[in-house]
């Protein structure tokens, strides 16, 4: 069989057509990205978005579509999920992709994670990027696994460094955790930990206090998600909290076509004018 893949978010290593890639070169199908001159000789075309507001105009009406950016509830079939990742379709990948678990046991309003992938569950790992320098753990919630700690099987036998894709879970942190981070996440250029502090009404300063005992605030980096059931006051109290901590704040915006979010996440975001401004002073 003739298989394409359709390459609609091309700064992404896509992990879906990774496997589905493999699955059909180990089922001896040839493999290649999606050209259009020759889409008449495709037996198969898939496409796979993580975003919904990709542009999706020019993928082939006849493409097998899937991902977070198409439809939550459309699933890889079951012989394709356990295939094993094909890094060779991004050759200038140097990391590999590894998950522990799936889902999460929060449910949180603004997220897809639990509709997606369901209550948290151990998975098996697949296979490492024979090109890579890093492991990233791509877990929603890698400590609230109950099998979180198995994984020194595999880390030690890769002998990597690690990054946490989706940050840790401050409101679950404790020394065991640091033990684990400090052993294992060696800072790679670019790369902090990363935490959240979503909701404002959760009170984190006991966490975040615990949690430069052992992990130095310049290591450290905190989501703050903006425009979901918070206030601007809200907003401001906890980015001058973790400045107050040394920890630096990024701002999400949750709705990016809001004049006053946008506003606020430029502001807090670029650290220059962070550091020099105030929010009462900015314009």
């Amino acid at each position: 069989m003739e298989i394409a893949l359709y390459n609609i978010e091309p700064f992404i290593h896509n992990t879906a057509l990774m496997k589905i890639s493999q699955y059909h070169k180990d089922n001896g199908d040839h493999v290649e990205w999606y050209i259009d001159f020759k889409r008449n000789i495709y037996d198969r075309i898939y496409c796979s978005s993580l975003f919904d507001f990709t542009d999706k105009s020019q993928v082939p009406s006849n493409a097998i579509t899937g991902g977070s950016g198409f439809d939550l509830n459309k699933k890889l079939p079951a012989a394709i999920q356990v295939s094993d990742l094909d890094y060779s379709i991004y050759p200038n990948c140097k990391t590999s992709y590894i998950w522990f678990s799936r889902g999460c046991f929060r449910n949180c309003k603004f997220c897809i994670v639990r509709e997606k992938e369901g209550f948290i569950h151990s998975v098996q790992p697949t296979n490492i990027n024979p090109n890579s320098n890093s492991i990233q753990i791509m877990d929603n919630n890698f400590f609230g696994n109950p099998n979180w700690k198995d994984s020194h099987i595999y880390l030690d036998k890769w002998n990597l460094p690690i990054i946490f894709s989706s940050g840790i879970d401050i409101r679950i942190f404790n020394q065991e955790q640091a033990i684990f981070i400090n052993k294992y996440v060696k800072l790679i250029r670019h790369h902090v930990i990363h935490f959240a502090w979503d909701n404002p009404l959760d009170d984190l300063i006991p966490q975040i206090s615990e949690m430069i005992k052992y992990i130095l605030p310049y290591k450290l980096m905190c989501y703050v998600l903006i425009g979901f059931d918070s206030t601007p006051e809200q907003d401001l109290m906890r980015v001058e909290t973790l400045r107050s901590f040394n920890i630096a704040p990024f701002v999400m915006p949750f709705n990016k076509f809001d004049h006053y979010q946008n506003r606020f996440a430029r502001w807090v975001n670029c650290k220059t004018i962070f550091h020099s401004t105030k929010w009462k002073d900015y314009h």
